[in-house]
């Protein structure tokens, strides 16, 4: 048995090694889990019995739950401990990712999403937290290197892993995967800090605040997700979730602006750089995970790929992205960020402007080559963008921006997947009553088939078949263009930051 640690003593040796090792893996399951589905959902919904809009809820669920508990982690770390509050979300998390994979409906699954997301939360920005708490100072900068790069890596590795076993072992092999991970890491980080101190307070908790939100939020996301269900305005379903979002929102702003003890500090936004940082950081990233989501989808429906090699395609990205981290990172320091920030951003838009070129001819390797090139591009973007806001706010306020920030990617995040997906379907209906109308010489084509050895009916379903799939092709070039558009729109944005007086701490982004 490892013996118990003094409360003071600082961590040693091997311990030391293995401590870090434990919270960066806890951190890397978590990010994990954002994409591992992603490559996935046409298989789960098949499954499952349901439509492809609706399985995308596995990846939605999980997102806005996440983003809910975020801005929780400081009363949570203050009422209970850091600590304890990272130890029990993480072999929370090992059982809940057991109980995703033995879900038998799309329901049962979505709920354990929610509950997965719910303790995911805490874990990301505690695990950098606790990394800094137990390492000595001259190990603090290298503990918060190997922390973003499981927090850069893990989305990257998601679609490979989760499309490799989805195809080889079955879609909840790609829940049970992180179950025994996740609680041989938190038992053995649990033996490791036995005996260490983990101060608590007495914080207050603003319940209201915490109630509006998740009805907001939660009414937001299900408007998003059922809207093409129903309708969309026509449904009166959809129209009471628009006025509960809408009054939720607007009375979540008055309560958290005249609260004494906030959940989520809304006097944060009068850092001008903050603003336009979080704005910057959020409208790109929901652009980023806009195309993480519709490209292997586009990849698996129209092209045939299977869900492994769609991963494949879609987790080339991280080759670049480790090699450029640390390069961005010193680049930070000695220039003005906001000109990476630009570079990044506009080299992603670039990238999805190039895709609108794509048809579907295109080999592996030419879907492949701008996702590639994808990786110093989000490096640049995402590393600066939050040293930059947290810079921009007065010190103490570093928590609350943090948490802020990452709540407004997070949400991004899970909006611009049920938006993306909405669109692509509308604009390939759209496009399919185009090209079918554009086509005065059908029957003939039909009557040329069937001259030719074809049966009618095999005429007439090869036909629709080739108008469908170039349907979705037309709707996947317009989805990408419009992608691009945001990301110009994001890297216009972080112009209306502040020059930064000095140089920004990259270390902060978490």
């Amino acid at each position: 048995m490892i013996a118990a640690t003094s409360p003071d003593r600082p961590l040693e040796g091997a311990q030391l090694w293995l401590v870090v090792l434990a919270i960066a893996l806890g951190n890397f399951l978590v990010v994990l889990d954002t994409t591992i589905a992603n490559v996935s959902v046409p298989t789960i919904a098949g499954s499952l019995g349901v439509s492809s809009s609706q399985g995308s809820w596995v990846i939605t669920s999980y997102a806005v739950a996440e983003a809910i508990t975020v801005p929780l982690t400081g009363w949570l770390s203050a009422r209970f401990g850091a600590m304890r509050v990272f130890l029990t979300c993480y072999l929370a998390f090992a059982v809940l990712s057991a109980l995703c994979g033995m879900s038998t409906s799309l329901g049962m699954l979505v709920a354990c999403r929610v509950a997965l997301g719910l303790c995911g939360g805490p874990i990301m920005p505690l695990a950098q937290t606790l990394m800094l708490r137990l390492l000595p100072p001259e190990k603090q900068v290298l503990g918060t290197v190997i922390w973003a790069m499981t927090t850069l890596i893990g989305p990257i590795v998601g679609p490979v892993l989760g499309g490799t076993l989805c195809d080889n072992v079955g879609w909840p092999s790609i829940f049970f995967i992180g179950a025994p991970i996740a609680a041989g890491g938190g038992l053995l980080l649990m033996a490791l800090l036995r005996g260490r101190r983990d101060d608590i307070v007495k914080a207050p908790i603003d319940m209201v605040g915490l109630g509006l939100l998740i009805v907001w939020v939660g009414a937001l996301q299900i408007l998003l997700d059922e809207g093409r269900n129903h309708d969309w305005f026509a449904s009166f379903e959809i129209q009471a979730l628009a006025v509960i979002a809408a009054i939720g929102f607007a009375c979540f702003m008055i309560w958290e602006l005249t609260e004494k003890n906030p959940i989520v500090d809304l006097r944060i936004f009068r850092h001008r750089g903050f603003t336009a940082s979080a704005l910057t950081y959020s409208v790109g990233f929901g652009a980023f995970f806009a195309t993480v989501v519709i490209l292997p989808l586009w990849l698996q429906q129209n092209l045939g790929y299977t869900a492994t090699w769609a991963g494949y395609a879609t987790g080339v990205m991280g080759v670049f992205a480790v090699l450029s981290a640390p390069i961005v990172g010193q680049l930070a320091a000695k220039m003005d960020p906001r000109k990476i920030i630009f570079t990044g951003i506009m080299g992603l838009a670039g990238l999805a402007a190039w895709r609108t070129t794509f048809n579907s001819d295109v080999t592996f390797w030419q879907a492949a080559l701008p996702t590639l090139m994808t990786g110093p591009f989000m490096v640049m973007f995402f590393i600066p963008t939050i040293g930059l806001a947290m810079a921009s706010v007065d010190p103490g306020e570093e928590a609350n921006a943090a948490g802020v920030s990452n709540f407004m990617r997070t949400v991004a995040g899970a909006f611009a997947t049920s938006l993306v997906q909405t669109g692509w379907e509308n604009e390939a209906t759209r496009a399919q009553s185009a090209i079918a109308g554009a086509m005065p010489q059908g029957q003939a084509t039909i009557d040329g088939m069937v001259d030719g050895g074809q049966s009618n009916e095999g005429a007439i379903a090869s036909l629709t078949q080739l108008v469908q799939g170039q349907s979705v092709m037309v709707a996947t070039v317009h989805i990408f263009a419009i992608i691009a558009v945001c990301f110009v729109a994001a890297a216009m944005i972080v112009w209306l930051v502040p020059k930064p007086k000095g140089p920004i701490d990259t270390a902060a982004a978490h």
